[in-house]
């Protein structure tokens, strides 16, 4: 047992190391050139990007390999469970039932577009599930939550990352004034449209803050980030109803489909409970001030904060290890035909969610 700890240790420093430039250099360019509160970055890309560097320039060592192999397996599943903590099931009621059906459309229909490409460019089912989640519920998070669940290659969950990432930080900077001129300066509107149509919170966060800034809206910018919160909300469902058509489609060797139990990913179970314990503790602070009836406010935010940190460096400690076990020369080999489909797809969601707004407004915005 402690062989086999000292075994993964140089591994998983090494992973550290990497995933720690990325992070510095995420708030870095987001805080310190951008003068944002936040990062539009997101430190999974970068560390993915440092990873496949180091790993295709450099020889990696033997020695170093047993903890970058459990990096990929282990610390991603507690990442991804970390994760849940920032998805408090209240916070639904803040947006209202006006954003509800919109963003079940935007994802409903993102999946379907991303589908229904990759079928006609005879793209593999399992880069256009991480796709279809990537665009539909929140970018990088999602795609990492899917990709074990499905089995998908590194290179796949590489380049689907990298993927939405592009066109997310794309519109990242042109939606904000996009936004502002389709809806005559609406802030439910505008902030419901940057919310449902940019991947990543990160970039969501970065585009409300440069709608806030520019036309003086910061409530736009709650609004857009309550949005985004709710879409992450669905990975809840979404993640194991993706895993479940993947794996039902793709049976095994005995021509058997397995049962929905056998699909459904265990992490999951602890991401939600994550997110329960979130939305439980948040309910004491709003009604006593107290969560779980012992720690104040502020030590309350202080333990979601923590796990949240705890979830940001596994996350990036595994992607890290996915880019250093990547070949470049692999990756070129999935060709550009993923590409089209993330940005047909981006564009749809895009253009989704401006017709439901505007069908909307007829009602009640």
């Amino acid at each position: 047992m402690v062989s086999s700890i000292y075994k993964i240790i140089p591994g998983i420093i090494f992973c550290f190391v990497i995933a720690y430039s990325g992070i510095y250099l995420s708030d870095f360019i987001g805080i310190e050139i951008l003068n944002l509160k936040k990062s539009p970055i997101s430190p999974i890309m970068l560390s993915i990007i440092f990873g496949l560097l180091i790993g295709n320039i450099f020889h990696i060592n033997n020695f170093l390999l047993e903890g970058i192999k459990f990096s990929l397996k282990f610390i991603l599943r507690l990442g991804i469970i970390c994760l849940g903590i920032r998805l408090g099931l209240l916070d639904i009621f803040k947006v209202g039932i006006v954003g509800i059906p919109l963003i079940i459309a935007c994802i409903i229909i993102s999946i379907l577009v991303v589908n229904y490409l990759c079928k006609l460019l005879n793209i593999s089912s399992k880069m256009g599930s991480l796709i279809a989640v990537g665009t539909s519920i929140c970018g990088a998070s999602a795609i990492v939550a899917t990709s074990p669940a499905i089995n998908a290659d590194k290179e796949e969950v590489a380049y689907a990352i990298a993927n939405i990432t592009i066109f997310g930080i794309i519109a990242m900077f042109l939606y904000p004034f996009i936004a502002y001129y389709l809806f005559s300066g609406n802030e439910l509107a505008s902030g419901l449209f940057l919310g449902t149509s940019i991947h990543e919170t990160a970039q969501v966060a970065g585009a409300g803050l440069i709608y806030a800034e520019q036309f003086n809206s910061p409530k736009t910018m709650d609004i857009a980030t309550i949005t985004k919160l709710v879409r992450n909300i669905s990975m809840i469902i979404v993640i194991p109803a993706i895993s479940f058509m993947y794996l039902r489609y793709n049976i095994d060797e005995n021509n058997s489909k397995p049962s929905i139990i056998s699909m459904f990913p265990i992490f999951i179970i602890g991401f939600i409970l994550m997110g329960l314990i979130r939305s439980i503790g948040d309910y004491g602070i709003q009604n006593s001030s107290l969560a779980f009836k012992i720690f104040t406010n502020n030590d309350w935010q202080l333990i979601i904060n923590i796990i949240r940190s705890i979830a940001e460096y596994s996350l990036a400690i595994a992607m890290a290890a996915v880019g250093i076990s990547t070949n470049l020369v692999s990756l070129k080999s999935l060709g550009i035909r993923p590409f089209y489909v993330g940005f047909s797809a981006a564009c749809c969601v895009g253009i989704v969610s401006y017709i439901g707004i505007i069908i909307l407004n007829n009602f009640s915005i």
